[in-house]
């Protein structure tokens, strides 16, 4: 069974027009869905995920531009295109223009030409989604940044900031609830990529104070590890992991 990272749902009332895109996209890298109606198209996105959407305008009951306004509000992500004739332009500009549709063509399509902007707006759609997730890292690093409390180490407070982080010899990590890794300084760039520290992660699921975990062997270097569960604003928890490289005379030095 294939498995497709897109899905693309065709709406058109005719069954001639729908057999005419099956064709025309049956070869592509993504799922094909069709509908023979508004209401069908949307009972299909309740059931399925659908990254594209093309619908033709003209359709009995719910009209192509009213189908896609219905979508914008229930599924604002996905794309919609729209086919039309000539006499509707005015009409589909002004739905352009309301953010309804991203793009229309008028009938009859070329098919290179649609195939083309078929995989354009997949790449829009993962691009937004891209941008989407690293906005949201950055706000959660920004606000990790700005509400982490003074850590004390014994004795020795450290501002948690980036700047401050960045530039300290001793590697610092710091995970979430889930044991994904939110802010590595620029000591601990390498430690973050290896297993060792990857087995490190679910061994400390269950802590819930501070403690010092030794003797333990990372990148072929032996290290005392502090580890501090800390809640900050809107009780979100996180682990900082501070690494202490183990010396012959079991002396604690910076990596």
């Amino acid at each position: 069974m294939n498995s497709f990272k897109h899905t693309v749902l065709c709406v058109d009332d005719e069954i001639n027009i729908l057999n005419s895109l099956k064709r025309l996209l049956r070869n592509e890298n993504y799922q094909l869905l069709t509908a023979e109606s508004g209401e069908e198209g949307l009972n299909i996105l309740k059931k399925h995920e659908v990254h594209l959407l093309i619908s033709d305008q003209r359709m009995p009951e719910m009209s192509g531009i009213e189908f896609l306004s219905k979508v914008k509000n229930l599924y604002s992500e996905v794309i919609r295109i729209i086919l039309t004739g000539y006499t509707e332009v005015n009409a589909i500009t002004d739905a352009i223009n309301q953010g309804h549709v991203y793009k229309f063509f008028i009938k009859p399509w070329d098919d290179k030409q649609l195939k083309l902007e078929i995989l354009k707006a997949l790449e829009q759609f993962d691009l937004i989604q891209e941008n989407k997730k690293l906005n949201k890292k950055l706000i959660e690093k920004n606000s990790l940044l700005q509400n982490f409390s003074e850590i004390d180490k014994k004795h020795h407070s450290f501002k948690f900031n980036s700047q401050i982080l960045d530039i300290l010899p001793l590697p610092v990590i710091v995970i979430d609830k889930n044991f994904s890794t939110v802010f590595s300084n620029k000591s601990a760039c390498l430690i973050v990529i290896d297993q060792e520290f990857k087995n490190l992660q679910s061994q400390i699921k269950f802590i819930n104070k501070q403690k010092e975990i030794k003797n333990k062997k990372i990148l072929n270097k032996i290290y005392n590890i502090q580890i501090t569960p800390i809640t900050i604003q809107d009780n979100k928890k996180y682990i900082i992991l501070m690494f202490y490289k183990q010396h012959k005379k079991n002396q604690k030095n910076y990596a």
